[in-house]
């Protein structure tokens, strides 16, 4: 994902806009020193926008001068509002020929990448966890495949289905701004998050199913339940389809023998399994 996100929704599921230009700009007049007078899209124009590795297609909606430089407030074409966002240019392309095929291309190369980890081929676009009711069959289908291990019980499997549940939760928008920067710091930047994290996934959950307990005054069955099932889908998701390609070596050397991913891997990737199950499930 290039950029951090800079809308946030409001009580109403709504994209709250920010305020009026700055700088002058309100006043029709005066531009900061080296500002161009007229952004490169206007309002209205079709665009190509990115979000993630890929490229949408995208309206802008409106066009301000803001800290000096020019911000487009753009929707995604066939996305809820939710997604609306102000965006720099270099989000941003014009919507030719030759930007079009950049886009098929980079969603052919985003298919083969997750088929290679997944299983799966065919690539949805991010949606709001309001646009549409859980399909718990493809969420099925997203989890990695396998042979059962031994020692895997009927409870665990209960478990991981009840980390479908999940897929119901709002994504705040501050969550969807850590998983763009996270895909630039890495994909972009090549900066690696060091490992073993700390706090790593264990500790996570751990710590909420205290504080659950220490709010309902006793431990939630149910609650458990799910933290267990996420623990579980977890380990088994993330060598499949929540790893770059520029972390895999790092995996082979920090996860190896009987050594749970889950005790080495921290937040970053936590909140990759959740954006996974949110975002391409729904």
């Amino acid at each position: 994902m290039r950029g951090a996100m800079g809308s946030s929704n409001t009580a109403g599921g709504g994209v709250r806009e920010e305020s009026a230009m700055e700088d002058g700009g309100a006043d029709g007049g005066a531009y900061p020193p080296e500002t161009p007078a007229f952004g490169t899209f206007s309002e209205g124009e079709k665009v190509l926008a990115y979000h993630g590795p890929c490229l949408y297609e995208a309206k802008v909606q409106k066009t301000e001068i803001r800290k000096d430089e020019w911000k487009y407030f753009v929707h995604y074409l066939g996305w809820s509002k939710s997604w609306d966002e102000w965006v720099v240019a270099d989000r941003l392309l014009k919507f030719t020929e030759e930007n079009v095929a950049k886009q098929k291309f980079l969603a052919k190369n985003q298919n083969v990448d997750k088929s290679s980890k997944s299983g799966r081929s065919t690539q949805s676009k991010p949606r709001s966890s309001n646009d549409a009711k859980v399909d718990k069959e493809d969420l099925r289908n997203q989890a990695p495949r396998g042979k059962k291990r031994k020692g895997q019980t009927g409870t665990e499997e209960k478990s991981m289905r009840s980390a479908e549940k999940l897929a119901m939760l709002q994504f705040p928008p501050t969550l969807k701004k850590q998983l763009v920067d996270d895909w630039e710091f890495v994909t972009q930047l090549g900066k690696l998050v060091k490992l073993p994290r700390s706090p790593n996934v264990d500790d996570i959950l751990k710590k909420y199913l205290e504080y659950r307990t220490k709010k309902d005054g006793m431990i939630v069955e149910s609650v458990a339940e799910i933290l267990k099932g996420i623990r579980c889908y977890f380990d088994k998701a993330l060598p499949l389809m929540l790893l770059y390609k520029k972390e895999r070596q790092q995996y082979q050397e920090a996860v190896h023998d009987n050594i749970s991913p889950s005790s080495i891997y921290g937040a970053e990737h936590l909140l990759r399994l959740f954006g996974a199950v949110l975002l391409e499930v729904l």
